[in-house]
C-alpha cells in the first residue's frame, strides 16, 4: 500500500475513534441510565444502552490506538445500521442521519482495507513481510 494510502487510513482511523469514544463517553457522563431510556422510547431494548456506550468508548480508544481496528470498525458499523434504521430514517438525510451514513462508510474502509500505519496492532503481532 501507498504510504498517501496508509497516511489515509491513519487519518480515519483517528478521526473515527475519537469521534465514537466521546460520544461514548457522553453516554457514561450523561448517565447510560438516560440513553437506556431513549432506546426503550423508540422500541429498541434499553439494555443494549450499556454495550453500545462501552464499545463506542472502548472501541475508540483501542481504534486510535490500532487494536483490533477491523473488529471494532465492524462493531461500529452495526451501531450505525442500528442508529440510521430505528433513531433516525424519519428524520431525512440533511440534519437527520448523514452523519451517520459518513461514519458507516468511514467504518466499511477500515474494515475492508484495516489501518496498520502507526498502529500497536502492527508492534505487538510482528507481520511475516
Amino acid at each position: 500500500m501507498t504510504k498517501n494510502a496508509e497516511l489515509g487510513g491513519l487519518i480515519l482511523r483517528i478521526a473515527l475513534g475519537f469521534i465514537f469514544f466521546v460520544h461514548g463517553l457522553t453516554k457514561f457522563q450523561g448517565g447510560v441510565e438516560n440513553t437506556a431510556g431513549f432506546f426503550d422510547s423508540i422500541g429498541v431494548s434499553g439494555f443494549l444502552a450499556y454495550p453500545v456506550a462501552i464499545i463506542e468508548a472502548a472501541g475508540g480508544i483501542l481504534l486510535m490506538l490500532g487494536l483490533g481496528t477491523r473488529i471494532v470498525a465492524a462493531l461500529f458499523g452495526l451501531i450505525m445500521l442500528g442508529a440510521i434504521f430505528t433513531a433516525k430514517l424519519g428524520s431525512g438525510f440533511i440534519g437527520g442521519y448523514e452523519l451517520d451514513v459518513a461514519l458507516l462508510a468511514m467504518s466499511i474502509y477500515l474494515v475492508l482495507s484495516g489501518s496498520e500505519f502507526l498502529s500497536l496492532e502492527k508492534v505487538i503481532i510482528k507481520d511475516k513481510d
